[in-house]
């Protein structure tokens, strides 16, 4: 808060506020509940109302359907009732709120963005009658205290102040999002050339008869992954509610395949007589792991020798030959925007996906000698290592970026600052995201 407070004066005169989370306000400001700046209306069921089009039904997570009908047509603030509580959302057309959320009907003298950037100072947390499913009474919202400084005129320039400073704050943070995604796509570009095409820009090419796949280097052999693969096999397929236990054998599941890796969570075990009498899907280092079903399906994750002897539910097992294919190569490939294409080319189930290893083990997978291979692998580990770092830097930007968007709304609504001379700049700089030059 130092550092916001820092940038801007303080109020002339201060009083003590005889609330321990607010501390000192302005002398003038006075000390108020929610239920006097607005009355909370409950949500209603909005099956009844659901349409194609219409106006926006709204959630927590903001718009999911529409409605032949609106609750309120007026400015409102949804407050979260059950479940996710702690996102306020403003809203300033006629809409539908679910049953989950209030909606505020606000005073004529408090501007109802304002009352926004106030209700997101509310401690949730601190108010939640249920752990397990957190929820919020209309009583606890409505009498929590805020300080309001007593003008209208006073509360816009709030309103003015944050809507200016929060949208910089926001356009920084959208720059920093899309760099990531620049960086992921020039990861994968790098990642796909490299496993179809080499390291060696001047090597002489042959049409690799695979339509996705186009030409590959001259010397490199292409094959289906049954002919690289000593083993294509599935995880255990069945209910998981009788065979979990606290502590034994980790149990991977598709949720635990991420960025090509396996990222085990602690959160699913078997017991040693389980995974024995299911040997066949016991991992082993260098095993390919395709998720088969679900959301994730096609994702790839390869099996390090910290995974080597888990069990694995539900998803396709590639044990590649190791005088052939290394497993790493082999997980680039279908990491690849080429393998991408060829495993949603073979998916069946529109709403469900799902991968047959029938169908599986005939995919085509260039094949370099085993010494580029490795070289690839060396090259590629770099590669990822460098994009990582450059996101982790990214996603440092947007989390401080965030932190200091909710010390100045704090620091704004409980007269930490005064803003009531602020006026927005005639013009703003423009940032221009580029690719670092690391990256490229």
């Amino acid at each position: 808060m130092a550092g916001v407070s820092g940038k801007y004066k303080a109020y002339p005169e201060y009083k003590d506020s005889g609330v321990e989370w607010l501390g000192c306000v302005p002398a003038h400001w006075q000390i108020t509940r929610l239920k006097h700046l607005a009355q909370i209306k409950n949500g209603q069921d909005y099956k009844i109302v659901e349409a194609s089009e219409g106006f926006p039904v709204l959630g927590s997570g903001g718009q999911f359907t529409y409605a032949t009908d609106f609750l309120y047509d007026k400015e409102s603030v949804l407050l979260g009732r059950k479940g996710t509580i702690d996102k306020p959302l403003y809203i300033n057309e006629p809409f539908w709120t679910v049953d989950t959320m209030y909606y505020t009907e606000i005073k004529n003298d408090v501007p109802a963005k304002y009352l926004h950037y106030l209700a997101l100072t509310i401690q949730f947390d601190r108010y939640s009658t249920n752990t397990a499913l957190p929820s919020m009474t209309q009583e606890h919202l409505g009498n929590f205290t805020f300080a309001v400084p007593p003008s209208r005129k006073e509360r816009e320039s709030i309103e003015n102040f944050l809507d200016h400073e929060t949208a910089k704050i926001d356009t920084l943070i959208e720059e920093q999002q899309s760099l990531i995604r620049l960086l992921q796509e020039k990861r994968q570009a790098v990642i796909s050339h490299a496993v179809t095409k080499g390291l060696n820009p001047d090597a002489p090419m042959k049409d690799s008869g695979v339509e996705w796949l186009g030409e590959v280097p001259e010397h490199w052999e292409v094959n289906t992954i049954s002919q690289v693969s000593q083993k294509i096999t599935n995880g255990y397929v069945g209910p998981t509610r009788d065979i979990l236990v606290e502590s034994g054998v980790p149990y991977i599941q598709a949720t635990h395949i991420k960025n090509g890796k396996v990222n085990f969570d602690n959160a699913y075990f078997v017991t040693d007589k389980w995974s024995n009498k299911h040997s066949k899907s016991i991992l082993k280092k260098d095993d390919v792991l395709i998720v088969q079903t679900g959301a994730g399906t096609g994702d790839v994750g390869l099996v390090s020798e910290n995974e080597a002897g888990y069990n694995c539910h539900a998803l396709i097992i590639v044990q590649p030959k190791n005088d052939k294919i290394s497993g790493e190569f082999l997980s680039h490939v279908l990491s690849s925007s080429y393998g991408y294409a060829v495993l949603y080319s073979i998916r069946t189930g529109g709403m469900h996906p799902h991968l047959n290893c029938g169908e599986v083990k005939f995919v085509r997978t260039p094949q370099p000698p085993l010494d580029e291979q490795l070289l690839i692998n060396d090259y590629l580990r770099q590669i990822k290592d460098k994009y990582a770092d450059l996101m982790t830097e990214a996603e440092a930007q947007i989390v401080l970026l965030k932190e200091r968007r909710t010390a100045l709304i704090s620091a704004a609504v409980t007269g930490k600052i005064d803003v009531r001379e602020w006026s927005a700049p005639d013009s703003t700089s423009q940032h221009k995201q580029q690719i670092p030059e690391a990256a490229v």
